[in-house]
């Protein structure tokens, strides 16, 4: 039986606070006059478009949460009803699924009436600011809790439009520059850092776990895991070319373009991949990475596993022995081979190598544009989106792009059923 993992909602978009002005004290009243004058008041401070975003929050929060309780609950009782009417000892495996359904069902409930109880305090809190005074503190106080409402409902949502497969596991990420070129090199460790910082804005695990760096400022190859639920659902959208267009640097028209490749694996956070492949059909090789890259950590005996078949190639060299890269290396080729066998039949992956050869590699398809000049924009090839705040996206605010992968992956899953 594998290990049970209940379910939690995945990280979103983290807000900080907008800054309060000072306070200023206020008398309010009930008629039409005083109501006037206290907006008026809000104008003034800076308070009242505050007052309008804490209002909207809570007025969709009482919109959606009963309805979504009220399902997740029947959700809960399905479940509880499964569980009795199954005999545990008969089939592990199920009683294991059944186990893990139930719990993502409480889990989902606990967290829709904690939201429920915090858009209820946000709203207290604000009519209390209102009652006696423009408070600051009170405000201050009322903003927070909406902010902890809006995330909740984020989630939320993004819980029931994440129910892929392999969605609710954790992601392996792998960026690769695109050329030997000292400029792709350091745009691969752009990236890094793009990625990296949307993960500390949420809150979630990410270890830099094997590292190539180049000569020069950049880095070859470097490979992150994030340990948290749903972070598959996240960045599976990420995956092919990031290319970065900005002008050149000898004063010619033709803008220059460098880019990196981005490869995204489920990391299956409950345990090993249960899944068989035939010996004949991998290569295996080691590898001193010392020789080949000055590798962070020394010399790591690594391990190349080429899967002849799909032609999928699979690598790991963060492992203290070559034993442990073989595993490692092993498990990110199952589980490249189950998304690959989810997304185009189990025929796709077995098929011969002249027929592997022929078909063009995912990871060589554009998902991004980021242009430098003449304008800075980033255009998402896949979505169609475009958005002005190319430095913010750099910085880790890449959430809108990745939400819009998910909208767009829902749509074509709901058109194709």
């Amino acid at each position: 039986m594998s290990i049970m993992r209940s379910a939690s909602f995945p990280p979103a978009r983290l807000a900080s606070p907008a800054p309060i002005p000072s306070p200023v004290r206020a008398s309010l009243s009930m008629d039409d006059s005083s109501s006037s004058k206290s907006h008026k008041a809000f104008k003034q401070l800076g308070l009242y478009s505050l007052k309008k975003k804490i209002e909207d929050v809570v007025s969709r929060a009482e919109m959606v949460a009963p309805t979504a309780l009220e399902m997740e609950e029947a959700s809960r009782i399905k479940h509880e009803e499964v569980l009795r009417g199954h005999s545990l000892w008969d089939d592990l495996d199920k009683s294991d699924a059944c186990f893990t359904a139930l719990a993502d069902a409480i889990k989902i409930v606990n967290d829709l009436k904690d939201l429920r109880y915090k858009a209820e305090e946000a709203k207290l809190i604000m009519e209390l600011a209102e009652t006696d005074a423009i408070s600051q503190e009170l405000f201050k106080q009322a903003y927070k809790a909406s902010l902890d409402v809006n995330r909740s409902l984020e989630r939320y949502e993004i819980v029931k439009l994440l129910s892929g497969p392999y969605d609710k596991e954790g992601a392996c990420l792998i960026i690769k520059a695109g050329s030997e070129e000292p400029a792709s090199e350091v745009w691969t460790e752009k990236l890094l850092r793009m990625y990296t910082r949307w993960a500390e804005k949420h809150g979630c695990s990410a270890k830099i776990i094997e590292r190539y760096p180049s000569k020069g400022p950049g880095t070859k190859t470097k490979t992150i895991e994030f340990e948290s639920e749903y972070m598959y659902g996240y960045l599976s959208g990420e995956r092919g070319v990031h290319r970065k267009i900005c002008s050149s640097s000898d004063g010619s028209s033709i803008p220059k373009m460098y880019s990196a490749i981005v490869d995204v694996i489920p990391l299956f956070l409950g345990g090993s991949i249960d899944m068989q492949i035939d010996d004949n059909d991998m290569e295996i090789s080691y590898f001193s990475s010392h020789k080949q890259y000055p590798f962070d950590n020394g010399i790591q005996p690594a391990v190349n596993i080429h899967h002849i078949p799909s032609g999928i190639i699979a690598q790991s060299s963060g492992e203290r022995n070559s034993f442990a890269n073989k595993i490692k290396a092993l498990n990110r080729l199952k589980a490249k081979l189950l998304v690959l066998k989810k997304e185009h039949g189990a025929l796709y992956v077995n098929r011969t190598k002249r027929e592997a050869e022929a078909v063009p590699k995912e990871l060589n398809h554009e998902t991004r544009r980021y242009i430098f000049h003449p304008h800075k924009v980033v255009e998402d090839v896949k979505t169609g989106i475009q958005l002005p705040d190319l430095n913010s996206i750099l910085n880790g605010n890449v959430e809108p792009l990745m939400r819009a992968h998910i909208s767009l992956r829902q749509g074509r899953e709901h058109d194709g059923n």
